[in-house]
């Protein structure tokens, strides 16, 4: 190209206006004001990264930015955030977040059997990445103490709610007294049978002698509560 046409098509070239593109720090700063409240509550202490953001890209700069969580994600782990324009015919991206949960988590201290009760002593604490552990971990004795192993679980491994079952303080077919309860009394209402299982504090159906079907709470000592 000879010096003439070449200086003609710098030319043309600078006098071409500038692409207007979305700036990356507000969709940025969006994204961290999203997380920040999606973390609060969670067990330990929450951090959180995010992804790169194309700086040349072909997004138009927008006034009103929205972050959501993609259907059925979560902010915990490796996962990703939805970014949309709230203007007519705006955009929408994808981007990749990281978020780390460091807190405790229940471990056993020793091996747990099949059908044994918890106690505090079977249990001990250990800190972590909990984002890094398997889901259901257990990360508070009370979650655990007092229920059943579902199957036999070796010393020193993560707790996990699927390893336990609820001790049930009524079983299915149990005789039960019936108590009616309210502000200021407490009478028995006689005797039923179960019809279900359930922990104390769960609800439990019981059939009365006449063949009428009662819904109440169940308590310790084969004691059924019916609240008014």
């Amino acid at each position: 190209m000879n010096p003439f046409r070449l200086a003609l098509f710098c030319l043309l070239i600078a006098s071409l206006p500038a692409v207007a593109r979305q700036e990356v720090a507000p969709v940025k700063a969006a994204i961290e004001d999203f997380l920040r409240i999606q973390v609060k509550g969670l067990p330990g202490v929450a951090t959180f990264s995010v992804g790169s953001i194309e700086a040349q890209n072909n997004l138009a700069p927008c006034p009103s930015l929205a972050v959501s969580l993609p259907p059925g994600a979560r902010a915990w782990g490796h996962t990703s955030v939805v970014v949309r324009c709230q203007v007519e015919g705006g955009w929408s991206i994808f981007v990749a977040v990281q978020v780390h949960i460091q807190g405790d988590y229940l471990v056993t201290a020793r091996p747990l059997s099949q059908g044994q009760l918890v106690a505090e002593a079977d249990l001990f604490k250990m800190r972590g990445d909990l984002t890094d552990l398997p889901a259901g971990i257990l990360t508070e004795p009370g979650q655990a103490i007092g229920k059943t192993v579902a199957r036999s679980v070796a010393s020193g491994r993560p707790l996990r709610s699927d390893m336990l079952r609820l001790t049930l303080a009524i079983q299915p077919g149990q005789s039960v007294k019936v108590v009616s309860k309210g502000p200021g009394f407490q009478v028995s209402a006689g005797e039923g049978r179960a019809l279900n299982g359930a922990g104390e504090g769960q609800l439990v159906q019981v059939r009365l002698p006449n063949g009428r079907v009662i819904s109440g709470i169940a308590g310790q000592g084969g004691v059924v509560e019916i609240a008014y």
